[in-house]
């Protein structure tokens, strides 16, 4: 295929480096893509077409790009004229590194924009990209400390970690949340990330800039949760402040108040909250003045909300109206195939400032037969206890991870195991001898690449993330 712009893309040096690195970077990437100044699809590479499963790249030619990529930021560009430098993309189960950079013709004017996938995998990337990812956090919260004293938010929805389709799951419906102003209910065991992706939507939002607001129901006693809630008015009793003391839902007013354990809270003050939702108006204690407040509300909860409804320990109207967009966050031991990606990001946190510590196939194997109660943070305190143990060396194996692991439990629900070998010669059924084909050649490119994981999942031919699935099931 030709380049995607002809001799006018630019003007002097600026058309003449373009027009000589143009071809380095196609031929360099896994996949190039160009769109016009209405962002439709001017141009796309072979690579790129196999990479998003399209049988004939002429056939999206003309069309919006957003109808094919459909989370694709190709617009903002051509819109803002600002690169992307270095962006994660997620495409169905891939996770591409995408760099997009506007085109402006003789006048200055963007004229569309190219996009240069630089990796289709991202596991190898994940410290690089852990270590990127803090450092950027670390210069956003510096901005917002200088720019307002306002609540913020420290998590972005890459802090939440996975690549199984799950938590890709889980992710999609986080983007979706986002862009809709509507409540959102986050249902979840204890552990599993409830606060990391409500400051993630909040943080994706048309909210971003108004102020994120946590409050953790089963914290806080009954006796003080309506003032937690509503505020309190000079004087309001005996004791009381001598000037007003807002409430939460007045510090979150322009942006979102996040209800943790929701579950936990009285029925007296469900119909007051009830009732806030509906008027978007909130009365501080001992007034009678309203105060109108502009909130959007998450809530999340480790409880079973459907049944607290059936025995009238929770409003069913209250239900309804939290639960408008309901996200399931699944505990650890259902996506155990995220375990290989998780360790990697949490021992590069616990590890920030020390020596690097990695952690072996066999560790990560020996994690994967543990059950997870505590989920994602059990996870965490794990690796920290294993890393305090470890002194000088370098690798977490199964034998140091075995002896931080609690007293086995009960077997992990949903996971797969191979049947026994049947006695009786004879037909045996079709994923037996899947599941056992897989095995060995999971173990066999194992061997073949020395327990390098990433040359194992690239002489299988499939993505590390994938590979980590696949060895944790059969580990």
């Amino acid at each position: 295929m030709s380049m995607p712009f002809n001799a006018r893309s630019g003007s002097g040096l600026t058309r003449e480096l373009i027009e000589v690195l143009f071809p380095m970077f196609e031929q360099a990437s896994a996949g190039a893509i160009a769109v016009d100044r209405h962002s439709r699809i001017s141009w796309i590479n072979a690579r790129y077409a196999r990479l998003l499963g399209l049988a004939d790249p002429h056939s999206v030619i003309g069309r919006p790009v957003r109808s094919v990529i459909p989370h694709s930021r190709m617009p903002e560009v051509v819109e803002s004229g600002q690169p992307l430098l270095v962006d994660i993309m997620e495409y169905h189960t891939q996770q591409l590194v995408v760099t997009r950079l506007p085109l402006f013709d003789e006048l200055g004017r963007v004229s569309g924009a190219v996009a240069f996938v630089l990796y289709d995998d991202l596991q190898p990337l994940t410290p690089l990209v852990s270590k990127y990812r803090r450092l950027h956090q670390d210069l956003q919260a510096a901005k917002r400390a200088l720019a307002s004293h306002g609540r913020r938010t420290r998590y972005q929805l890459g802090d939440f970690a996975g690549a199984t389709p799950a938590a890709l799951e889980v992710k999609r419906r986080a983007r979706l949340a986002a862009g809709r102003d509507m409540p959102v209910l986050l249902l979840g065991e204890t552990g599993t990330g409830k606060e990391v992706l409500a400051q993630s939507i909040h943080a994706l939002s048309s909210r971003a800039e108004g102020p994120f607001v946590g409050v953790n129901l089963a914290a806080i006693p009954d006796s003080l949760l309506e003032a937690e809630f509503f505020g309190v008015a000079p004087g309001a009793y005996t004791g009381a402040d001598k000037r007003s003391r807002e409430g939460k839902f007045q510090l979150a007013n322009g942006g979102t108040l996040f209800l943790d354990e929701v579950g936990d809270m009285p029925l007296a003050l469900q119909a007051k909250l009830l009732r806030v939702l509906q008027e978007q108006e909130v009365e501080p204690l001992g007034s009678n003045r309203v105060v109108p407040v502009n909130v959007r509300v998450m809530a999340a909860t480790s409880r079973d909300l459907g049944a607290m409804v059936a025995d009238g320990s929770f409003r069913s109207d209250l239900y309804y109206r939290l639960n408008v967009l309901e996200i399931a966050i699944p505990p650890l031991r259902q996506r155990l195939g995220d375990l290989g990606i998780l360790c990697e990001v949490l021992l590069e946190e616990i590890c920030a400032g020390g020596s690097r510590v990695e952690i072996t196939d066999a560790g990560i194997a020996a994690l994967g037969r543990y059950h997870w109660p505590g989920n994602i943070r059990e996870l965490r305190n794990v690796l920290e206890r294993a890393w305090t143990m470890s002194e000088e060396a370098e690798l977490l194996d199964a034998g140091l991870i075995d002896r931080v692991l609690p007293l086995a439990g009960p077997e992990p629900a949903g996971e797969p195991v191979l049947p026994e070998p049947s006695a009786t010669p004879g037909v045996r059924p079709l994923a037996e001898v899947l599941a056992r084909a897989e095995a060995e050649a999971i173990h066999a490119a194992l061997e073949q690449a020395g327990g390098n994981r990433t040359q194992a999942a690239r002489l299988l031919g499939i993505s590390r993330s994938v590979f980590y699935d696949k060895l944790a099931r059969h580990s």
